[in-house]
This record gives C-alpha cells, sequence and structure tokens, in this order.
C-alpha cells in the first residue's frame, strides 16, 4: 500500500507569518459612485452625478431648483439624461427622503417666497409630473410586485410592503388634482421637440390613463400591501377605477373650460382622451360629471363639449349618448313607471321633461346627421327606448325627434313595422312591448299634429291592418291588448266618431288602457336648462307619489260619557295591612355590567331598539357601531312587516331601506347576520310587491353589487314571492342558519373559517334547497307511476278505498294566492325583460355578471320558482311560459362544461311542463321549442354518465323525467306537431 501513494512535493508553514482570519468581508460587486467634488451643479450631468452620490438635505433642494430652472433643458421632455435623472429620483431620492418629503406637508410657508419642506416636495412632484415620471413610478411598482411574490419563501430582504405604499402614495401625489392632465399635455406640446416625438409621448400618456394599466398595477400593489401589513382594508384612489374615473372626469371638465376657440391641437387631443376614458368600463361616472360640470354650469361649456361630441368617432358618440340617456332619469326623472287614470298626467313634470329634451338637443345638435339616428335607433332598437325606466325619458327624446317632420315620421314608421312583426310579437319580452307601444303612440300624437295627413294614410296601409290583425290572433294577452289599446288611440285621432274602433271589451275601460290611450295627446315642448340647474328636477325625481289605498279599519274611540278626568289612588287601611306581609327583595351586590375586569369595557349607555323607520335607517346608517348595527339587524323584518299596514312610513322609504340592506358588509361578523338582513329585505318586498319587486330585478342587473349581493337579491325575489303565493310556512325554515354540530365541548370558529378548515361544503342557499325539494316532488309522482308498472298489470292489484271524511282531512285547504295579480309586471316580464337587454347590450361572455355561472343557475332556478309559485291559473302563464322557454333555450350554449347551469335548465324546463296541466295550448303554441327541449335533453342524458358524481346523477334524473313529460306530449298530441315534425327532421 506504500507504495500507491508517492509524495509529489513538500511545503513548510513559517511560523513568522501572520494567521489570517476564517472570516474575510468582501467587498460588493457594486462599489458606491465616488463623492463629487462640487457642492452646487452648474449642467444637468452634474446634477446627475450628486443625486447619485446620496446627497444632503441642501444639495437635494439646491440640485432640484437647479433642475427646475435651469434654461434649455427640460426634465419633463423625455431624454436619455432626463431619463436617468427621473430612474434616480425614483428609485433613491424617493425612498430615502419620502418621510421628510412628507413631515414637510404639514407646514405651509409664512410668506410668500420663503422656501419649506412643502416647496422642496412640490419640486420633487414637479420633476416628476411626466410621461416619464408616471411610467417610472409604475416600474418601479412592478418590480417590487414581482420581487415581494419572490421573497415570501426567503426570510429577510427589504420591506417590500413599505416601499409599495411609498410608490402608490407617489403616484397619488403625482395624480392629483384637476389640472394634472392639462399640465402634462402643455409640457409636452410647448417643449421645442419635433412634432413626432410629442404626438408619441402623448399617444403614450393616452395609452397609459385610457388602457386601465395604473388601475392594475396600482391594484395589484394595494393587494399585496394589505396581505403583507397588519391593516385590512387599506385603499387608494387611484387603484379603484371608481374614483381613477372620477379623477380623470374633472380633469376633463378642468380642460374643457380653459380651452381656447382657435386651439384646435388642444381641442383635438382632448376628444382624444374622452374618446379613451369611454373603455376604462366607467362610463357612467364620466358622463355624470361631465353633464354637471359643462351643460349645466355655462352655455360656452355646453358648446365646447357638443364641438368635441363631434370629432370622437361614431361608435364612442353612440356610448355617450347612451350612456346619458340611462343616468337621466336617475338623475333628473321620475323613476316609476306612472299609470294614473288622468288624461292631464304629463303636465306635472313637463317642466322637468322639457329641460332634459333641451339637454338632450344640445348633446345631438344639429349639424351631424347620424346623430339623429342614434335617436331613432334608441327609441326603437331591441334593447332600447329606456326599458325598466319611466315615460319621461322617452318623451324627452320624441320631442327632440319632432323638431324635423321626416325624423318622427321615421320613428313613426318603423315603430309600426316592429309593432305588428309576428316573430316580434311572439318572441320579445313583454316588458320591452309595452316600452314600443308607449313610443309608438308618442310619435303618433306628434305626427297627427305635424303631418296629420301621414297618419291617415298609414292606417290605411296595409302594415297598419296587418299589425293589428297580428296583434288580435297572438296568444299572448299582453300582445292582445296592446293590439287593441293601439288600434283605438290610432283611430280616434283620425276616424270620425260614428266609425272609430271599439272593442267593446273590458280592459279597454280600465285606467291602465285610458292611460295608454292618452300618450296621443303628449304634447311637450324643449325648453331652457334652468329647472336642472336649481335642482328642482332631481327633487322631483326623487319623489314618489303615494298610492291611494282604501282606508283601514280604524278603532272606535271612547264614548264621550267614559272620558276620564283624573285617577285618585285610595289606601284603605286593609291594604296597608296587605303590604306589611311582603318580603322585599334583596340588593344584588352588583351589576351584572360590573364583571368584566376592565371597567372601560362596561357599557352604560345602551341603545334601544329602533320604532320608526326613519330610526332604522339611521341604525343601519351607522356602520362604525356594533350595537346600532347588531339592534338594526334584529328589528329591521319585524318593525318593517309591523309597519307596513300602518300608514306610507314603509312605502315612503322603501327603496332606501332596501339600498341599505342589499349593500351592508358583516363588518363585526354578526351572528345570523346574512338571515337577518335576507329577511328584511323579504320584509320590504312583501310590503310594496309590485313596486319593489321591479326595483329589485333592476337592482340586480344595473346596481353595482358584488356576486354574493346579487345572490341575495335574487333569493329574496324567490322567497319573497312564494311567501305572497302562500308557500310561507314551509319556507321558514330554509333562511335560517342552523348552528354547527359540536362533538367537543369548546369554541367552534365562526362559520366561513370552519367551513374552509375543516373542508365541508358551505350551507346551500334558500333557492337552492327549494328548487331541490321542488326537483324531489316533480319527479316522485314519475318514479312511483314506473315502479307500479314494474309491478305487474292494474287488474290485478288491490285498489284501497278511504272514507269521505279521512279524503277530506288530508285535503289542503285553498291558500290565497296574492301572488297571481303581480308576478308578471312587478317579479317575472322585468328579471326576463332586463335579462335579454343585457344579452343584447353586453353579449353572453363571462364580462356580463349575468352570466356569471353560479348568478346564472340561481336566476334560472328563481324564475322557476316564480312560475312555479304563481300556480297554473295565472292568466299571464301563456305569456310568462313562452318568455321562460325562449330564455332556456337560448342559454344551451352557455351550459356547457358547467354542471350547476345544465341542472338549472332542465329544472326550468321541468318547471314548465308541470306548471301547465292543460298540455295542449303549450303543444300548439310551442311544438317547435318542445321538439328542441326532447333533443337538447336526449343528448345531456347521453353525455351524463351514470355511476358519477351527486350532481351527475341528480342532473341524469332530472333529464329523464323532462324527458318523460316531454315524449308524453308528443306522444298524446302527435297530429298537432305533425307539421313542426316534419320541419324539426328535415
Amino acid at each position: 500500500m506504500d507504495g500507491l501513494f508517492t509524495p509529489v512535493s513538500t511545503s513548510y508553514k513559517s511560523s513568522d507569518q501572520p494567521v489570517e482570519d476564517a472570516l474575510t468581508l468582501v467587498e460588493s460587486a457594486k462599489s458606491k459612485a465616488p463623492k463629487p467634488s462640487f457642492q452646487f451643479a452648474s449642467t444637468p450631468t452634474e446634477a446627475l452625478g450628486l443625486l447619485r452620490s446620496e446627497p444632503d438635505h441642501d444639495t437635494l433642494v439646491s440640485t432640484l431648483q437647479f433642475l427646475a430652472n435651469y434654461p434649455g433643458f427640460s426634465i419633463q421632455s423625455p431624454s436619455p439624461l432626463a431619463s436617468q435623472l427621473v430612474h434616480v429620483l425614483v428609485s433613491e431620492i424617493v425612498p430615502n427622503y419620502w418621510d421628510v418629503l412628507q413631515a414637510g406637508k404639514k407646514y405651509r410657508p409664512a410668506k410668500q417666497g420663503s422656501s419649506s419642506r412643502l416647496s422642496e416636495f412640490e419640486l420633487v412632484l414637479s420633476c416628476l409630473r411626466s410621461v416619464s415620471g408616471i411610467n417610472s413610478v409604475l416600474l418601479s411598482l412592478k418590480r417590487h410586485i414581482q420581487q415581494s411574490k419572490e421573497s415570501k419563501q426567503s426570510v429577510g430582504g427589504p420591506n417590500f410592503e413599505e416601499l409599495l405604499r411609498i410608490y402608490l402614495l407617489l403616484l397619488q401625489a403625482l395624480l392629483e388634482g384637476p389640472q394634472t392632465v392639462e399640465i402634462i399635455w402643455r409640457s409636452i406640446y410647448e417643449a421645442s421637440d419635433p412634432p413626432s416625438k410629442q404626438k408619441t409621448v402623448w399617444n403614450e400618456f393616452l395609452r397609459l390613463v385610457g388602457s386601465g394599466k395604473i388601475i392594475g398595477i396600482a391594484a395589484e400593489a394595494e393587494d399585496i400591501i394589505n396581505e403583507l401589513g397588519k391593516k385590512v382594508g387599506e385603499k387608494y384612489w387611484v387603484a379603484d377605477g371608481g374614483l381613477f374615473s372620477h379623477w380623470l372626469a374633472r380633469n376633463l371638465t378642468f380642460w374643457i373650460k380653459i380651452l381656447s376657440a382657435d386651439s384646435e391641437t388642444a381641442s383635438k387631443h382632448c376628444g382624444e382622451l374622452l374618446s379613451k376614458t369611454f373603455r376604462l368600463g366607467y362610463t357612467e361616472n364620466i358622463v355624470k360629471e361631465l353633464l354637471t360640470s359643462l351643460p349645466l354650469d355655462k352655455q360656452e361649456y355646453s358648446t365646447r363639449l357638443t364641438g368635441l361630441l363631434n370629432v370622437i368617432p361614431t361608435f364612442e358618440y353612440r356610448k355617450f349618448l347612451y350612456t346619458v340617456l340611462k343616468v337621466a332619469p336617475g338623475l333628473y326623472l321620475s323613476a316609476s313607471v306612472t299609470t294614473e287614470d288622468d288624461s292631464q298626467w304629463w303636465q306635472s313634470d313637463t317642466t322637468t321633461v322639457s329641460s332634459v329634451a333641451s339637454l338632450i338637443s344640445q348633446i345631438v345638435g344639429d349639424n351631424v346627421p347620424h346623430h339623429k339616428e342614434h335617436l331613432v335607433s334608441w327609441l326603437t332598437g331591441s334593447s332600447g327606448a329606456g326599458l325598466g325606466d319611466g315615460i319621461a325619458i322617452r318623451r324627452a327624446v320624441v320631442v327632440v325627434l319632432s323638431r324635423e317632420k321626416t325624423d318622427i315620421k321615421t320613428v313613426l314608421d318603423k315603430s309600426l313595422q316592429q309593432f305588428g312583426d309576428q316573430l316580434y310579437i311572439k318572441h320579445t319580452p313583454t316588458l320591452q312591448q309595452d316600452v314600443h307601444a308607449q313610443v309608438l303612440l308618442l310619435a303618433a300624437g306628434y305626427v297627427h299634429r305635424i303631418a296629420p295627413l301621414h297618419l291617415s294614410m298609414m292606417m290605411r296601409s296595409g302594415a297598419y291592418l296587418n299589425a293589428v290583425s297580428n296583434r288580435l290572433a297572438a296568444s299572448s294577452p299582453r300582445a292582445r291588448f296592446l293590439g287593441m289599446v293601439v288600434g283605438e288611440a290610432l283611430s280616434r285621432l283620425v276616424d270620425k266618431e260614428d266609425k272609430r274602433m271599439d272593442f267593446k271589451v273590458d280592459e279597454m275601460s280600465t285606467a291602465e288602457a285610458r292611460w295608454f290611450k292618452s300618450l296621443v295627446n303628449v304634447s311637450d315642448t324643449i325648453g331652457s336648462l334652468d329647472p336642472l340647474k336649481s335642482g328642482r328636477a332631481a327633487n322631483l325625481a326623487n319623489h314618489t307619489k303615494p298610492r291611494s289605498s282604501k282606508a283601514a279599519t280604524k278603532s272606535q274611540a271612547p264614548s264621550a260619557g267614559s272620558k276620564i278626568i283624573s285617577i285618585e289612588e285610595i289606601e284603605t287601611d286593609e291594604e296597608e295591612s296587605d303590604d306589611d306581609d311582603l318580603t322585599p327583595y334583596a340588593k344584588p351586590d352588583s351589576d351584572a355590567e360590573d364583571s368584566d375586569e376592565d371597567p372601560t369595557l362596561i357599557t352604560r349607555n345602551k341603545h334601544t331598539s329602533p320604532v320608526y323607520i326613519r330610526d332604522l335607517i339611521s341604525y343601519l346608517r351607522d356602520t362604525e357601531n356594533y350595537d346600532r348595527q347588531r339592534l338594526g339587524l334584529e328589528t329591521a323584518a319585524p318593525l318593517i312587516r309591523r309597519k307596513t299596514t300602518f300608514g306610507t312610513e314603509v312605502t315612503d322609504h322603501a327603496e332606501e331601506l332596501a339600498t341599505l340592506l342589499v349593500g351592508l358588509q358583516d363588518k363585526y361578523e354578526i351572528e345570523n347576520f346574512q338571515d337577518m338582513r335576507l329577511q328584511g329585505m323579504i320584509a320590504i318586498l312583501i310590503a310594496s310587491p309590485l313596486k319593489m319587486g321591479q326595483w329589485f330585478s333592476k337592482t340586480f342587473f344595473d346596481g353595482d353589487f358584488s356576486i354574493s349581493q346579487r345572490a341575495s337579491v335574487l333569493t329574496t325575489l324567490g322567497l319573497g314571492a312564494r311567501e305572497l303565493g302562500g308557500f310561507g310556512a314551509e319556507d321558514s325554515t330554509l333562511a335560517i342558519t342552523k348552528p354547527l354540530p359540536s362533538s367537543f365541548p369548546s369554541k367552534t370558529l365562526p362559520s366561513s373559517l370552519h367551513n374552509y378548515y375543516s373542508g365541508t361544503k358551505p350551507k346551500a342557499t334558500a333557492v337552492d334547497a327549494l328548487s331541490t325539494q321542488l326537483q324531489n316532488t316533480m319527479i316522485a309522482p314519475l318514479a312511483t307511476e314506473l315502479a307500479d308498472k314494474l309491478t305487474g298489470p292494474s287488474i290485478l292489484k288491490i285498489r284501497t278505498f278511504s272514507s269521505r271524511m279521512a279524503v277530506e282531512q288530508k285535503r289542503k285547504k285553498p291558500i290565497a294566492n296574492s301572488l297571481a295579480k303581480v308576478v308578471s309586471d312587478g317579479f317575472f316580464f322585468p328579471l326576463t325583460g332586463r335579462f335579454f337587454m343585457h344579452l343584447k347590450a353586453y353579449g353572453s361572455s363571462h364580462h356580463n355578471v349575468a352570466f356569471q355561472p353560479y348568478l346564472l343557475a340561481l336566476l334560472i332556478k328563481t324564475l322557476s320558482l316564480l312560475l312555479h309559485a304563481s300556480g297554473p291559473s295565472t292568466m299571464s302563464l301563456p305569456q310568462m311560459t313562452s318568455e321562460f322557454w325562449d330564455l332556456l333555450l337560448s342559454l344551451r350554449t352557455q351550459s356547457i362544461g358547467d354542471i350547476t347551469v345544465i341542472e338549472a335548465l332542465l329544472f326550468g324546463f321541468m318547471t314548465i311542463l308541470e306548471i301547465n296541466e292543460d298540455k295542449r295550448p303549450v303543444v300548439e303554441a310551442h311544438g317547435r321549442q318542445m321538439l328542441e327541449t326532447q333533443e337538447w335533453v336526449e343528448g345531456v342524458f347521453g353525455r351524463v354518465g351514470g355511476g358519477g358524481s351527486e350532481e351527475d346523477e341528480r342532473v341524469r334524473m332530472l333529464a329523464a323525467g323532462v324527458l318523460v313529460r316531454v315524449r308524453e306530449c308528443v306522444e298524446k298530441y302527435q297530429a298537432l306537431l305533425m307539421g313542426d315534425l316534419a320541419s324539426f327532421q328535415g
């Protein structure tokens, strides 16, 4: 072994050499910049060197002042040197001096021209208030966001929470104020740069503010700050799309106000920014700010706004105009659909309508023809005419178009052609047909006054006769009603008294029919904007006229002979002797509240339960007080129900109460918060079903609420409708959250945390539970019938006969169904009408909140519950069936890949087939829909195989039930379906 290892060399260590340390400090590869010898900069390059060398406070101030005042160089203008200066300021100077700069904001100079720390902060902002500065701040935010994500798995490192907070505050300070956009534009176009470079920089700024880049980066940084920090819910306005759009709208209004008439470049670029702002998704916020600050301020501002609207693209102008028509009813006009039995009802708000017409007229202008075409399209289009709003906005638009004879004739001709189309009558939602009928009658009245000969010739044409005939032949009672109303109203305008059309039916004598006929007499004018400026229109819009109701039976007052003059207490010796035998209670040692160890936590001033609706509103608004919030929620439902039949206190504040309850957040994790909130919303709905049903339907689609809040709105509509239909006792246990079972004597986490950590599924909503219960109820007879067939022929079976008394005892007592009177106008048609309107306006993508799978399934189940609760004897059942069937068939594509939507669609089909007891009219009117349903359900039944999950089994069972019902109808009425079968198979 010794021969295997041979020494190569031998070295010896001298004891004279010093021993080196085991650990040696290695200098960082990044060496610090050398300290310059000069203290004050004379060129921008020297200023860059000073900023890089960690300057002291005095050097920083002098350098910033030099950069702000140096002639021939602008740090706002993009250049290599300016970019380096901006980068140093953002990455090094601002984080190091931020506390000093922020502390200086508290102090203000005593005299003009004196130096102060506020001027230092303004100097930093003035150097960074440019496209390069904003881009640099955004890049720093993105870099630190990425580093914070990578450093979650490591220990130590920089404080990313503090850095992100600094840059967000810096970004807010750079953008804050109504003059920021105009200052940045002036810094771009007043510089001596080539025009091509100026255009490039301006386009980059438009991309920053118009594409949502600032909002996206800031929102992500805000989310990381809240995740890393201890303060939950810290908000920054640059991360909120609504607040950012308000800031942008204020900058736009300021810029428009100072525009000069001869500045074509500024007007063009202002129009480009206005066009970009519409793409942020907050068009309503921007339009409201522009309307309030420009047309309602001065006439010259309105002229400037009209000039800008003339240069923006056509589709952007249409979006602006349609948004104005959407927000105007909520701002100035009455939102309620009035059907008063008074021929002069329209004169009560004619001043406000004239003012809104003047506003629309100024926006439309006179020199651009396609602007009026947008108004005509809005009135006669499939998704316009102010669906769900009052008739006041349609009156305003019609009177604007009535200035030109050609325009109002076009509206009348298109409305009549659409009114008589058979496909339109059969498949268009009833709510939309009502709106278009109003437009037709309004336009006919103006044409009769402007060009009576044109109206007379139109009524002799085949289009008018076909329209009335198709309406009278329709299967929907509402369609026939509208046809008769239009026929009689137009005949009164043209025909003589002995030749006027008169159907002589009771429906034409109702208050609603007389109101429709009076629309041809409405004659508004274009007025001035003074009522809108003074705020009288806003008061009218918020004012709701209470409906007249029958007087409630009051308790009789005591008779005059029993009037109490005085009460005197007389004590006798016997009573005094009896009091001596009573043993007094001992005083308690201490108050129960004194048991708390911390005396500061003892609450002596306890709040009492609210006894008036206005007190309840104040309790719910006080989100900073736990006791008032809890008391308000606990007493909301019983107080509203108690006050419903006592005066108009609930109806006057119904919308305000509903808005508070829908938007209420569980800030204090109150026990049974969702249940108490839901019961309060149901109580409001029960108090005024027609009005609040329409309000909740509108809130679900148009309100700015979360998915859970929209789901609670649908649950309110479903449970409230069932309570009106007489099913309240059955549903009383569904909205009560049962406590979680505990197998050991310890405290249980809150339900949300318990479900998360234990892995249990969250409790199903009341609508889901009801739909499952109804599914089982509908499927059970089918299963029993099939099982009965398998046991043998019926002749061999033994039948059991019960006595008449036993049968009468088991029979359920009839329940008064109050829902049948209001289900169509208050619940069902507003939901389906607005759904189709949103489908045409926003498409069927997931960006449309109504097509979010969970909400879509819940909406279908809610409509099914409404249809089931209305009962088979509802007068509007044929029209409800038609609209619901069309809606279900239109959602077959959206159900692909989502089992919950498929289950909801099958439940809807099953409800339609169960609630329509007489199948013959259904087969006659909806033969093709039935065959399409059969084909789709067969495909679902084949795709969803057996032996899968619980949801798959439930879907398969529902599909089988629908197939059985459909095939029963097809086999029984095969002769009626012969034509549909031939065309469908061909």
